[in-house]
């Protein structure tokens, strides 16, 4: 086989990049239908590389091999109060004719990126044994997965509601516990809330107002002690380009007391959500979890989702 040749990416290489991520993408489809047909086509792949390159500080790299470009990986940058010194590979960035390619990528452009100090690097990679195992060798950690799956027709369960207004106050005690859940071991997230509250309270007034998003609750003894949010999936930060499917509902957050825990609150919210989305129309859903959350790293593949991609993290001493 000739010598792979490495170099850094630049504007002239998009065609090859797009056609390289479409073909990625039929290959993820074909073991996970419900993602969205249209980036297997190389126009639509190549816009989602454009899009990342023209992103201030892009940065990554190209393979070739015989004069043709074999695999291409991009890097961007998100907040840094959030994500520390951070680069991401997001869905659209990198895509190989074979899995081992990535890390001659990786090697050439992580050089860059630890020469400016930016040792934090997150990479969303589909959820396919031959893509992900290249990324754990060279480093990388499971740290989040995007699950998705079918809608079907449910009852609503006993206990389980539409919010009202007059829930806000029970849904402002519920807004931190994820966070502070995920501040425990085994995650150690380090994100906190930091939410105003009568900023949150106005946000939950316009939302249980709002026909388009599912604020559902959980109500025990008089009280409420669970609660999910559905919205469609263009409004969920997370589900972006390859990863948002077409017409999709997003289980956007999940929330219960910890006393009732255990207790089926999870269970009648979820097929709450999913009776909800049937009826609005959905024929799929999406959702999230830290993989490191042992409650919801086991509750959401119970309940059928499948990992569609997973967010791989790497810390550089």
């Amino acid at each position: 086989m000739s010598r792979l040749e490495i170099r850094a990416f630049a504007e002239d290489h998009l065609d090859a990049a797009g056609s390289l991520l479409a073909a990625r993408h039929r290959a993820h489809r074909a073991a996970e239908p419900l993602l969205s047909r249209r980036f297997e086509d190389a126009g639509a792949a190549r816009g989602e590389v454009a899009s990342l390159w023209a992103q201030e500080h892009a940065s990554g790299a190209v393979a070739r091999r015989d004069g043709h470009v074999v695999g291409f990986l991009l890097g961007t940058r998100k907040d840094d109060r959030t994500w520390g010194a951070n680069v991401w590979v997001e869905a659209a960035g990198y895509a190989v004719d074979e899995p081992e390619i990535v890390r001659d990528l990786y090697a050439f452009a992580s050089q860059q990126w630890v020469d400016q100090s930016r040792t934090r690097h997150y990479a969303l990679v589909p959820g396919l044994d031959d893509q992900v195992g290249a990324w754990f060798r060279l480093s990388f950690g499971a740290q989040q997965a995007h699950g998705i799956r079918e809608v079907d027709d449910r009852m609503w369960p006993p206990g389980t509601r539409p919010a009202e207004q007059g829930d806000t106050e029970a849904l402002i005690e519920l807004s931190p516990l994820v966070f502070r859940h995920h501040a425990l071991a085994p995650t150690f997230s380090g994100i906190d809330a930091d939410e105003d509250e009568d900023e949150l309270r106005a946000m939950l007034a316009e939302d249980i107002s709002n026909d388009e998003l599912g604020e559902l609750v959980y109500e025990r003894d008089g009280r409420v002690v669970a609660s999910f949010e559905i919205v469609p999936v263009e409004k969920a930060s997370m589900h972006r380009g390859l990863a948002q499917p077409d017409g999709a509902a997003c289980l956007g957050w999940a929330a219960s007391r910890p006393d009732v825990r255990g207790s089926g609150a999870g269970l009648a919210l979820t097929d709450a959500a999913f009776a909800w989305a049937h009826e609005h129309g959905y024929a799929s859903m999406v959702t999230d979890w830290r993989e490191t959350n042992l409650l919801s790293s086991r509750f959401w593949p119970a309940r059928g989702f499948r990992r569609s991609f997973l967010r791989l993290y790497r810390s550089i001493p």
